[in-house]
């Protein structure tokens, strides 16, 4: 934690503007200054605290893996520019009173109670709530605060707004009360715990770990309790790739059932080989109890097995693709990474959808447009929401135009990978 003051004059500063580029590039310098001040001010201004914390958390894109994470797999994400930023104080007692823009109301939760409330189900007040449980859970040290956020996470983006929320509270708590002494990962975990348990849905860990790590990170979830990561060292821009996703404007709500049913029936066909998760099962003895599969958990299931286990060796190859500098063989597997959730995942459109299937039309406009010019690939959990693209650098103008034509003006952010995880500010 820091003097207000010091927090005040920070984004102004020489190593302010350092931070700044850092995260959000050099053009988006003055923005991010006028974004913070206004954060800061707006907080403590009329309050009289000596010390505060300003912490950061960015949103999150999966670059291979799709539908791995949740059964113990192999994933390759990365952290963005994008961000929720917040400014607080610690409290003596225990409750917690977070303003927002775009919420009438600051929210407030009682930490003194830790249980998961069935009302507060898909609801900010759960991940709060949540977080601090797991924290306390763990043996760290949980407490009230209050102060406001702001999220530059567009909600529907695909960015994952909700695990860049999980770690901004999760870092606050660490910033506040336990001197910055909790590890990224244990935050993701308390991350994921929260969403399971408080917030109700089923997610793997892969989104967590990606916001909490920052950089390009290939993970490895074969123990679930300590997964191993490593950082990736590549820049696409230098290649002479952009990075942009589409924002469809077809909405996650209502979608908690389609995404649950992918872990549980790949998982229905692990167990018919008596495995906790697919993670290992050959694809050898996958294909020789092909038939007794049909039979016992369905077509779509085999499907989906088939997936993983395909793109779990594709999440593999991809890092090392790009640590040898090999772009155009990434591309590939981003290109077969793609066309394999759409055949076997089927999360490209939504079970029945016959006049809206804007993820569909996303994807084959793109591949229209750019040709042997771009890659491009359903992002994230799929159904709704956005699609990614690896576009050449000239022609993404081009591409940008073209696309927000056709779903919304804005539908198109080229996204820069940021290379630190979520933490505190430290002036």
């Amino acid at each position: 934690m820091h003097h207000p003051e010091m927090l005040m004059k920070f984004p102004r500063s020489r190593d302010g503007r350092k931070l700044l580029a850092r995260w959000y590039g050099e053009a988006a310098v003055a923005a991010q200054a006028i974004r913070w001040q206004a954060l800061v001010e707006s907080t403590l201004a009329d309050r009289d605290v000596p010390e505060a914390a300003v912490v950061s958390s960015p949103g999150r894109t999966e670059l291979g893996g799709n539908h791995t994470d949740h059964n113990d797999g192999r994933v390759l994400c990365a952290a963005v520019h994008l961000d929720a930023l917040a400014c607080v104080a610690p409290r003596a007692d225990m409750t917690v009173e977070l303003g927002s823009e775009g919420w009438p109301e600051p929210i407030r939760v009682d930490l003194v109670d830790l249980e998961p409330r069935p009302a507060e189900r898909g609801k900010p007040e759960a991940l709060l709530r949540g977080v601090a449980a797991a924290i306390a859970r763990r043996g760290g040290t949980v407490g009230g605060f209050s102060g406001n956020m702001s999220s530059a996470i567009p909600v529907g983006s695909g960015l994952s707004s909700s695990a860049a929320i999980e770690l901004l509270f999760g870092q606050i708590q660490n910033a506040l009360y336990n001197k910055n002494r909790i590890h990224p990962v244990e935050l993701a975990m308390a991350g994921k715990e929260a969403e399971n348990l408080h917030f109700g849905k089923p997610c793997g860990l892969m989104d967590q770990m990606a916001c909490a790590l920052g950089g390009i990170s290939a993970i490895d979830f074969g123990r679930p309790d300590k997964p191993r990561w490593s950082r990736v060292s590549f820049d696409f821009e230098k290649a002479g790739y952009v990075l942009a996703v589409v924002n469809t404007g077809c909405s996650h709500a209502d979608l908690t059932d389609d995404y649950a049913a992918i872990p549980a029936e790949m998982r229905s066909v692990a167990e018919l080989f008596g495995l906790p998760s697919l993670r290992r099962l050959p694809v050898d003895k996958f294909l020789a109890k092909s038939a007794e599969i049909r039979e016992a958990a369905g077509d779509r299931a085999l499907l989906r097995a088939l997936h993983f286990i395909e793109e779990n060796a594709r999440a593999e190859a991809m890092p090392k693709a790009l640590e040898k500098g090999k772009l155009k063989r990434y591309l590939k597997l981003v290109r077969r990474s793609g066309d394999s959730s759409w055949r076997l995942v089927q999360n490209v459109t939504l079970p029945g959808a016959v006049r809206e299937q804007p993820l569909a039309v996303a994807l084959e406009l793109t591949r229209a447009y750019l040709g042997k010019d771009g890659v491009t690939r359903v992002h994230g959990g799929g159904f709704a929401g956005t699609i990614q693209t690896y576009v050449r650098m000239d022609r993404i103008e081009g591409y940008s135009d073209f696309m927000d034509a056709r779903f919304g003006a804005g539908a198109t952010t080229i996204i820069h990978i940021r290379p630190d995880g979520a933490g505190e500010v430290l002036p």
